[in-house]
């Protein structure tokens, strides 16, 4: 569909949709005014008829007051005299214009009636309570199915000696004089419980048997019950009154307006509308035409332009008016292309460099790579890490550290040949290409020398510390992703190694995939039951009881076999996934515990707590309710953690860990003498026992310096309070040595290698107290 076309359907669509929407709104307003209006005709006509009746009632009241009050009828009353009261009944009646008159005595029986036998019951109990009640009554009755309305008086000379009543009937004349007063048309219809055909009148002389079976069928139906209803048909619109309800009929009275005569107004506006809109519609199909042949062209042109600037064609000019609105959207395109044009360099720079060291980026770096691989040239990448940067930032603050990263940058950038490019891969990564097939060793030492040069961040020098992982091309790869990999791989290994400079060697891509393959299987070992634990004894240095077993877990992968626990637990670590494991472990331990427990055996074991379950602030909950789960007490589990999981949050892990011995748990301090802290420092903590490393214990009874330490060692522990235990204590030599230099606690090979959960009991048996008599003699 063309521009123009569009054009012209639019504004023909907006003007119909507006002209159908305004005249149906004001279509249906008229409609619903004329339709209220006639709802309150009606209410009019029901209290017109409510005054009529009132007025025939006052004036019937005041000819039987009249005839009540009637000296010689109430001597026929007086003495019964039957017949002078029929006939006086009779001619008062004709003179009022009553269709019904009646006389009862005090009891209610009929002395003379119209309509009733003589010596009957008053045929309207309802009404004689009423005037017996109030002195008179006037209401609407109901007899032999027609409705009445009726005034009973009192018959005093002076004191009440009957009762005297006059009625006219609600008939076709009272319906004709409601509808001469109000032009509605009115019914009575009276209906009768047995579904018997009821009285019926009518101001419509037409009245069709179908009209009438329609409304006797609806007040049956209950919908007029109210004292007055609405209800719509298809013709009239109708309320109804009920005007009186004994025990077997209901009267009413309907008034009806015809929609026809409310809504003939309505029906001329809707043709007088219709035709407005034909006019309208003609003449906005004539301005749409123009206005599409006015308007189509240059906006085709200016569209064309639109979607040339979109493909990326430099367009000088517009062909169309230079003036008005639409040579001011002209000049905007052309003011637009150039716009986009300058963004998208814009965008292309930032897409390729560092926004904070303008350093080409890790996509630049491996476009740049991929054109030296398909020119074969000869090049090595360098990609450097510093060290410890977040040490830096957490010291300094990030805007210090960003000025560290922006320093380095440059420097980066001002390298002379055979440097060629510098990049920024990530937070604290660079990579440079070098121009030669292999590094230097000593150059690449000048080079960090370089570097690492001090950088003033508000008066403190700082030494950034880098280290660099080296790969070859074509000697480590054809590919940019294998090269920066293994550039990567080498990195890791130089962080491992405590190296500066590690040029990658073949065999480390197996060692990376392998660290993969575990990384990845870690996540299921728990859930495949590829997890066991086993458990090692602590004993007594002096009696050679067993005090204690370390729990220590064990991996079983289905296809690379025994895991050490050094490689898995290092890369659970690392990865984040060591919470898991740990939790894994101190459901089993709990539970092992508890099946000892239940046979026999009240044991206590220690487990080792990694850095992340330190700092995990629902580990002391999770602790104490697995105790509480197993019913275990507190002294039956003890805690081992390393000098280096304390300090990364000394003060976290200082609160869980006084939370937990204050519950009556043992706490450890594993490895001692392999990490940074002191005891100066470990005594802010909640510890009960030092471990001292195994490599300090395994060439004791040979080496006169690990001697000294460990006998310095367990001095300084037993002066602050603390328990001694020697690991990896594998000879008899060494653990007289122990025993000699005041040693609490010993374990190692030489007391029993790790053993599965079942043969704990079993080696308890044997070994318990473990025999000390072989122990050797100290030198």
């Amino acid at each position: 569909m063309t521009f123009r076309l569009r054009l012209l359907v639019v504004m023909l669509l907006v003007v119909v949709v507006s002209q159908l929407v305004t005249g149906g709104a004001l279509l249906r307003a008229i409609s619903q005014d004329a339709l209220e209006k006639g709802d309150r005709d009606l209410g009019v006509g029901l209290r017109v008829l409510d005054q009529v009746l009132d007025e025939r009632g006052r004036l019937l009241q005041n000819n039987v007051e009249i005839l009540a009050n009637d000296f010689g009828f109430k001597s026929a009353v007086a003495t019964r005299d039957t017949g002078t009261l029929q006939s006086v009944l009779a001619n008062h009646g004709d003179r009022a214009g009553a269709d019904m008159v009646l006389l009862s005595d005090l009891d209610g029986t009929l002395l003379a009636s119209s309509h009733h036998p003589q010596g009957a019951a008053m045929p309207f109990p309802t009404l004689w309570e009423q005037a017996r009640a109030a002195g008179a009554a006037v209401e609407v009755v109901i007899d032999e199915g027609k409705p009445y309305e009726f005034v009973l008086l009192p018959v005093r000379a002076p004191n009440l000696i009957g009762w005297v009543g006059m009625g006219f009937m609600i008939d076709q004349a009272l319906a004709s004089e409601i509808h001469s007063l109000t032009r509605l048309d009115i019914s009575f219809i009276t209906h009768r419980d047995s579904g018997e055909p009821g009285h019926r009148v009518s101001s419509r002389e037409n009245l069709d048997a179908a009209a009438s079976h329609r409304l006797t069928a609806e007040l049956a139906s209950g919908r007029f019950l109210q004292t007055s209803a609405f209800t719509k048909d298809d013709r009239y619109l109708t309320r109804a009154k009920l005007l009186q309800s004994d025990a077997g009929n209901q009267t009413y009275a309907v008034v009806q307006a015809s929609r026809e005569s409310l809504l003939g107004a309505y029906r001329d506006l809707q043709w007088q509308l219709g035709g407005v809109l034909a006019v309208i519609l003609l003449f906005t199909a004539a301005l749409a035409a123009w206005s599409a042949r006015s308007m189509g062209r240059p906006l085709s042109v200016l569209a064309d332009a639109a979607r040339n600037i979109g493909r990326g064609q430099n367009l000088k000019s517009v062909d169309v008016t230079p003036h008005g609105e639409i040579g001011l959207l002209a000049d905007t395109l052309l003011s637009m292309q150039e716009d986009i044009r300058q963004r998208e360099q814009t965008l292309l720079h930032q897409s390729r460099h560092d926004r904070l060291t303008g350093l080409p980026n890790r996509s630049s770096a491996q476009e740049d790579t991929e054109a030296l691989i398909r020119q074969q040239t000869r090049f090595s990448l360098l990609r450097m890490e510093i060290l410890d940067f977040r040490r830096i930032n957490d010291t300094f603050g990030y805007a210090l550290g960003d000025r560290v990263l922006i320093t380095l940058a440059q420097r980066l950038r001002d390298l002379p040949p055979p440097v060629r490019n510098a990049y920024r891969l990530g937070t604290d990564e660079f990579l440079l290409v070098v121009e030669v097939s292999a590094c230097d060793d000593h150059w690449v030492e000048s080079l960090l020398t370089g570097l690492s040069q001090p950088i003033d961040l508000n008066g403190s020098p700082i030494h950034p510390d880098l280290l660099v992982g080296e790969a070859n091309h074509p000697d480590h790869g054809n590919d940019v992703n294998l090269l920066l990999r293994r550039a990567d791989i080498a990195l890791h290994t130089a962080s491992a190694r405590h190296q500066r400079h590690q040029r990658y060697l073949e065999g480390q891509d197996e060692e990376h995939l392998r660290q993969l393959t575990l990384i990845r299987d870690l996540q299921h070992a728990v859930t495949c039951d590829q997890l066991h634990m086993v458990y090692q004894p602590k004993i007594d240095a002096s009696n050679g009881e067993v005090v204690e077993f370390e729990a220590l877990m064990r991996w079983q992968h289905p296809s690379l076999g025994f895991i050490p626990p050094d490689e898995f637990i290092t890369l659970a670590e690392r990865s984040g996934n060591i919470r898991p494991l740990s939790r894994w472990m101190f459901q089993s331990v709990c539970s092992q515990l508890a099946a000892w427990q239940r046979q026999g055996q009240r044991l206590s074991v220690a487990i080792n707590l990694s850095a992340a379950d330190l700092v995990d602030t629902d580990l002391a909950d999770l602790l104490l309710d697995h105790l509480r789960h197993h019913g275990l007490q507190a002294d039956q589990l003890g805690l081992e953690i390393t000098e280096s999981a304390v300090m990364e949050d000394a003060t976290l892990a200082s609160h869980s860990l006084n939370r937990l011995r204050q519950a009556g748990l043992t706490i450890s301090v594993d490895d001692f003498g392999t990490g940074y802290s002191s005891l100066a420092q470990l005594k802010r903590l909640p510890v009960g026992e030092l471990k001292i490393d195994k490599s300090f214990i395994l060439q004791l009874d040979s080496e006169d310096d690990d001697a000294t330490i460990v006998r310095s060692t367990i001095e300084m522990g037993h002066s602050l309070g603390l328990r001694i235990v020697a690991e990896g204590v594998e000879n008899a030599a060494s653990a007289a040595l122990l025993k000699e230099y005041g040693c609490d606690f010993l374990q190692g090979y030489w007391i029993a290698r790790p053993l599965p959960a079942d043969s704990v009991i079993e080696w308890l048996g044997g070994n318990n107290p473990f025999p000390l008599s072989s122990m050797g003699h100290a030198k």
